[in-house]
């Protein structure tokens, strides 16, 4: 009993004399090759947002964290926050994904997995804002179908359902599934899911949005044009290209998402796909759909009568702004003042 009662007290002080630190430059390359050995995932690369962190004992490494940004595409956790199609993506750099976790093998007792994993919860969101800008409310981890995912149970976090199988690949995901993964995730807020799911997110956290275009559902890109089809057309009739209806739309839609200047408004553009195009009214040519330039673009935004265009934008406003403030748009905002227009150039 007494040799039991010695094991146990060592074990706790042990325990309690671990330490998570972020692993430094000068130790980029052990941390991986240790990852590589001893995870059976392997090592993975620094994508984005990315910290790595080692857990160690009295200066000997103890285990090894990868934490990187959330999965952009996730059923199972999406309908546990139930937040919407543009919350989604524009809050998607509130969740890291612990995508790595190595515990090497002469450290492999009880309870060193679970204090590890507390230590870094406890200080990641810190971490985060330090290196990122922004703090982390919630982390997501996938673990394969033939592991328990002991670990995260036993560290409070919450099964929340299996992912589809389908794998991210570069230009998105891919038409083949796999075995499905298990999703866990964990709070690291007490109030995560509602910060993440309402509708107006808390200024503590809105710099995360600026990480993240936002993106309008299909649904909202459809019902632009129609908002501006009654505003008189400030150019001369002859030349005219695009419609104003159009173009203030593809203007409103860029803004939505991020764009603040004329260039930045006409790349968003071009990135539309034809289906996007396509609600947004654009002109078509031979079945393809043309966006506006950027000198188009300029001008009607310049040359709009401020006063009509409010109140389209009002309009709007009531529609879907009431439950989302990111939906908002103003006119003097969308044209710009003369300062930002001088940069647009």
């Amino acid at each position: 009993m007494a040799a039991d009662a010695n094991v146990m007290t060592h074990s706790n002080t042990m325990l309690s004399e671990i330490r998570v630190r972020l692993v430094t430059t000068d130790e980029r390359e052990r941390y991986q090759q240790l990852m590589q050995a001893h995870h059976y995932l392997g090592a993975l690369r620094k994508i984005g947002e990315t910290l790595w962190y080692v857990a160690t004992y009295l200066d000997e490494w103890v285990a090894l964290l990868s934490f990187s940004a959330a999965a952009l595409k996730c059923a199972a956790r999406d309908q546990w926050i139930g937040w919407t199609y543009r919350q989604q993506y524009s809050r998607l750099p509130l969740i890291a994904n612990n995508t790595r976790f190595c515990v090497l093998p002469a450290w492999n007792l009880k309870n060193v997995a679970s204090r590890t994993l507390a230590l870094c919860e406890h200080r990641l969101s810190r971490d985060w804002t330090a290196a990122f800008g922004h703090p982390i409310l919630l982390l997501e981890t996938f673990v394969d179908e033939n592991h328990r995912g002991t670990l995260y149970l036993a560290a409070n976090w919450q099964r929340v359902g299996d992912t589809r199988g389908f794998r991210r690949i570069p230009g998105g995901y891919s038409t083949t599934t796999q075995a499905p993964k298990k999703v866990f995730l964990r709070c690291l807020h007490p109030q995560a899911r509602a910060l993440l799911s309402r509708g107006d997110l808390d200024t503590r956290y809105t710099g995360a949005i600026k990480k993240l275009r936002l993106l309008l559902s299909a649904a909202q890109l459809r019902s632009l044009a129609p908002f501006f089809r009654e505003l008189p057309d400030p150019r001369r009739v002859a030349g005219r290209r695009h419609t104003l209806g159009s173009v203030l739309a593809i203007a409103a839609g860029a803004y939505l998402c991020g764009a603040r200047s004329y260039q930045a408004m006409s790349e968003w553009a071009e990135c539309l796909s034809q289906s996007a195009r396509q609600e947004l009214r654009c002109r078509c040519e031979r079945n393809v759909y043309r966006v506006p330039s950027v000198s188009i673009i300029r001008e009607v935004l310049m040359r709009v009568d401020r006063e009509h265009l409010q109140r389209a934008l009002e309009r709007w406003n009531e529609q879907f702004g009431a439950q989302d403030s990111t939906l908002i748009l103003d006119a003097r905002a969308l044209c710009m003042d003369d300062g930002e227009r001088r940069r647009s150039f």
